[in-house]
């Protein structure tokens, strides 16, 4: 689980190189307070990204206060302990017309992106009634309140949010990797479950033989010791050792130029440590377990030689590393094959998480058969009231289609081409009879009713 969230620290006002300008660093020969008077360059585009579901917009912020020469020299003279506090807020007020129009802009188009994610997120349920104002509070990165223009209040929200969401990044990962650890072992248990004695003792040779074969690897040396610096200038640099020195060494492994070692540049150092212990075409060793050890070494290097805490290394803090008894004569590196990453209650507690997420998944899915079983009924009752309502308004349109007839049986119309009283020349009849000449035939007033008089 490689940290994503090494580079976005030197974009982020809190932790960019802005704050260390303070310090005593290594000569930077541009003057950055003058980039806006030079043809401006295309930045090389950052492929890192912080996990933070608003990395984006953090990033576009950043990029549009940069271009203000106002606030790039409050950033210049203003301290981390000022820029936590929210000093540096009230500066946002001063920056040029163009970039508040265009940081309302930016914000507008957030409240707009966040908009659309509560939307697909909720369409599901079918909620026509939806209050998208009152459900933007979730989100701490932005003032709410106001959607349409970027105020100090959001430059605040936005930098105590990332200042907060960035320090608990790599906590979070320590846990998402026990969780990790956990489910394989519970998995691996449940596994030896299933099989006779005979096969299960096998199984727990084999991976008895396993753990072994994957702890007996060479001496992994202290991250950040003279012995582990070393050996990167050795083996990476092609270097000769006897002529090792620590301002060479930064200098090189600032592969950006810009002063400093951010984390990217410092987990590059462990690479050859950390292939001591893994290979990822060995069966016994797991990558995942690998990134962990490659986070853990980055941390402990960072406590040791961060001294402001801003997760950037400058030259001045990186020489006085190299000073101290411990980069001279460090104890040993425990890795994570040497360390106990849970006990047994808290895998117990775990696999009782995982019991209780079945049972409520269960749940829901003896729910969605009974709502399948519900809807396939009323489907089938649909189906058979459309297929009654079709057989009626056959019936009926049959009905339609035959002459009326009377109370004995007879036709109440005369069937096509039999002869009428009208068409009857001379030889009338009445009830099969024929008339005597002279009967005139005339309707009766009751509809279907005949009267015939005779006129001699």
């Amino acid at each position: 689980m490689p940290s994503k969230n090494t580079t976005m620290i030197q974009y982020c006002f809190l932790l960019v190189t802005y704050l260390l300008f303070t310090s005593e660093a290594v000569p930077i020969d541009k003057d950055k307070t003058k980039i806006s008077e030079e043809p401006p360059l295309e930045k090389e585009k950052d492929s890192s990204d912080t996990g933070l579901y608003y990395d984006h917009y953090l990033r576009q912020v950043i990029d549009v206060l940069e271009t203000d020469q106002h606030f790039r020299e409050k950033l210049q003279t203003a301290d981390l302990d000022d820029i936590k506090s929210g000093k540096l807020v009230g500066e946002l007020d001063l920056v040029s017309h163009q970039v508040r129009t265009k940081l309302d802009e930016l914000k507008r188009q957030e409240v707009a992106r966040l908009r659309m994610l509560i939307k697909a997120k909720l369409d599901s349920a079918a909620d026509f009634g939806i209050n998208h104002m009152s459900l933007l509070k979730q989100f701490q990165h932005l003032n709410h309140n106001n959607p349409d223009t970027f105020e100090p209040k959001d430059l605040d929200m936005l930098i105590k949010s990332a200042t907060s969401d960035l320090e608990n990044y790599d906590k979070e990962h320590h846990e998402e990797f026990k969780r990790y650890e956990m489910l394989k072992e519970h998995e691996r248990r449940e596994y030896l479950k299933t099989l006779d004695e005979e096969k299960r003792k096998l199984e727990e040779e084999k991976y008895e033989a396993l753990r072994k074969k994957h702890g007996d690897h060479p001496k992994v040396n202290h991250p950040g010791s003279q012995d582990q610096l070393k050996e990167v200038w050795e083996e990476t640099d092609g270097l000769d050792p006897n002529d090792f020195d620590p301002k060479t060494f930064f200098k090189l492994h600032d592969s950006n130029g810009d002063g400093f070692l951010d984390e990217q540049e410092l987990e590059a150092l462990f690479t050859k440590e950390l292939e001591k212990v893994y290979d990822p075409k060995n069966e016994e060793d797991d990558m995942v377990e690998m990134e962990e050890e490659r986070l853990r070494m980055r941390e402990h290097v960072m406590n040791e030689v961060d001294i402001n805490h801003d997760r950037l290394v400058t030259m001045e803090e990186f020489l006085k590393a190299t000073e101290k008894r411990d980069f001279l004569e460090p104890d040993s590196w425990e890795t994570l094959d040497q360390q106990q990453l849970f006990t047994e209650e808290e895998l117990k507690e775990y696999e009782n998480h995982i019991k209780q997420q079945e049972g409520e998944l269960l749940k829901k899915a003896e729910d969605l058969h009974r709502q399948r079983e519900d809807l396939q009924r009323q489907h089938d009752q649909l189906q058979a009231q459309k297929q009654e309502l079709h057989q009626h308004m056959e019936q009926k349109k049959l009905q339609q289609s035959m002459p009326p007839s009377g109370p004995a049986g007879e036709l109440k119309f005369q069937p096509p081409g039999e002869p009428t009283l009208e068409h009857m020349e001379g030889n009338p009849v009445i009830g099969g009879q024929p008339l005597p000449p002279g009967y005139i035939a005339q309707q009766d007033a009751a509809p279907g009713a005949q009267q015939v008089q005779f006129h001699p």
